[in-house]
């Protein structure tokens, strides 16, 4: 399995629907957390074709600017879980 080292991994992905996620796990290549005012999986692709990848996602940017992880518009969290409605279960004021 190839995990994206120099980004914060995406520990568990919850939308079931989404293009990426395949076994609870999202394999997109990294993705990016922060849509409007909320913090939901910017990168959220809802197919009911999966990914075959066997890589882990990384976190590559977050536009959540009010959150105690971001650092620099990047996460500084180690890992983050989404939950089913696509928002990020790690983001914390």
């Amino acid at each position: 399995m190839i995990i994206a080292t120099d980004m914060p991994e995406v520990t568990q992905c919850a939308v079931t629907q989404c293009a990426y996620n395949a076994g609870a796990a999202c394999h997109a290549r990294a993705i990016t957390v922060g849509e409007g005012d909320e913090p939901d999986c910017d990168t959220f692709f809802g197919n009911s074709h999966h990914t075959k990848s066997a890589r882990t996602a990384g976190v590559g940017a977050c536009k959540m600017t009010d959150c105690a992880h971001n650092d620099d518009l990047e996460c500084s969290a180690n890992g983050i879980k989404v939950g089913p409605s696509i928002n990020c279960l790690t983001y914390t004021h």
